[in-house]
């Protein structure tokens, strides 16, 4: 039997380390936060393929925060987080790590 408990802090960890090492991997690629903590901003397809052929990793975590519905894609098609991807973000690094003003 599965506890519910340790699973669902599997899948808060998983999301963590995705969120991380996207944060990273923005970073080392040029991108703020507000890139997708901003419901209107986002990573674009060509942002989207950059940042995979980057890291073999940034692909499962897409994964990861798509399937949990910590990420999606805006009105525009562009990749954003969230409110729980943006809830989580600010639970780790601080509500000020993206100001969305």
């Amino acid at each position: 039997m599965i506890d519910e408990n340790s699973a669902a802090a599997g899948i808060q960890r998983s999301l963590r380390q995705c969120i991380s090492h996207m944060a990273a991997l923005l970073y080392r690629h040029g991108h703020v936060l507000e890139t997708v903590t901003v419901p209107h901003r986002g990573l674009d397809r060509g942002a989207i393929q950059h940042l995979s052929q980057a890291s073999n990793d940034w692909a499962t975590c897409q994964q990861v925060l798509e399937r949990s519905e910590a990420a999606s894609y805006n009105e525009s098609g562009r990749f954003v987080l969230t409110a729980l991807g943006r809830e989580l973000l600010f639970d780790m690094f601080g509500s000020g790590a993206a100001d969305c003003a």
